[in-house]
């Protein structure tokens, strides 16, 4: 019994400090890793990848990941500043690739290491996807999805640890049990649609991103039925993802492009 109540005090300590407001969304959000802790770690992955992988320089599609990620990157300086946050992006040190693969993806690390890889551009087309796109990840890097999913992999960590000791007095094939229930539970009641979240708060983000930076945000919608249609309609059931399904990305992206335009109005910016 005493072990039990140390292990929720320590779920409540770690949910009362590890909390912070992130200023484009204006949520509190669980997060104890700081950037001091996660950047160096990321800037040093990342030059290893590059080290491991094919770089394309010297192409106008290199050059175009380039333009509109600083497109991009000033877009979030306007929004920051905007809202009293100057210094949010102290310590990012951006950096943007185009990295031969055949792989439909993108990525941005933890202070603005970004990577796309060839194998996107022709489902981005125009610098409108490739904005699209962008603007998403670099999203995901401004609000510390990275550092808070670590966290919460930590929370997970310490819940089956809970588990371990409130179980420790069952016969091994119970004690089994309650740990496949627990990792079973914790995955799809807690992990996935926790990055289920982070997608939708990226979507929004990096809509109103590449709104402010010049890029029609109804172009954003064209994108996500393009990459709908790539994926061949084959895809698992949204509460066992990762990511919302691609229909219902689409219709919420769809109802917050006005929202989008509403904001980069804000900065001059009229579409």
């Amino acid at each position: 019994m005493r072990k039990g109540v140390l292990t929720s005090s320590a779920f409540l300590l770690l949910f009362i400090f590890a909390c912070s407001t992130n200023p484009l969304t204006g949520k509190s959000d669980l997060n104890f890793v700081s950037n001091d802790q996660i950047f160096p770690t990321a800037f040093a992955e990342y030059s290893q990848f590059l080290k491991e992988n094919k770089v394309i320089k010297g192409t106008a599609d290199a050059q175009r990941v380039v333009t509109v990620g600083q497109k991009i990157k000033a877009a979030a300086e306007k929004l920051l500043n905007s809202k009293g946050q100057s210094n949010y992006l102290n310590g990012y040190a951006w950096e943007y690739n185009l990295v031969d693969s055949k792989e439909v993806n993108a990525w941005c690390m933890p202070g603005g290491k970004i990577v796309v890889y060839s194998g996107i551009l022709p489902i981005t087309k125009d610098d409108a996807g490739l904005a699209t796109v962008m603007g998403h990840e670099v999203a995901h890097a401004l609000l510390n999805h990275g550092a808070q999913r670590m966290s919460a992999a930590q929370i997970q960590q310490l819940g089956a640890a809970g588990v371990q000791v409130a179980a420790s007095g069952q016969s091994s094939s119970t004690q089994e049990i309650l740990m496949q229930a627990y990792g079973l539970g914790s995955e799809v009641g807690g992990m996935l649609p926790f990055s289920r979240k982070h997608e939708t708060e990226a979507d929004e983000i990096g809509l109103t991103l590449m709104a402010i930076a010049g890029y029609n945000p109804d172009k954003a919608v064209e994108f996500w039925q393009r990459m709908e249609a790539n994926s061949g309609g084959a895809a698992q059931p949204e509460f066992l993802s990762t990511h919302p399904s691609g229909s219902t990305r689409i219709a919420h992206i769809q109802s917050i492009v006005a929202n989008a335009k509403a904001e980069a109005a804000k900065f001059g910016v009229k579409y």
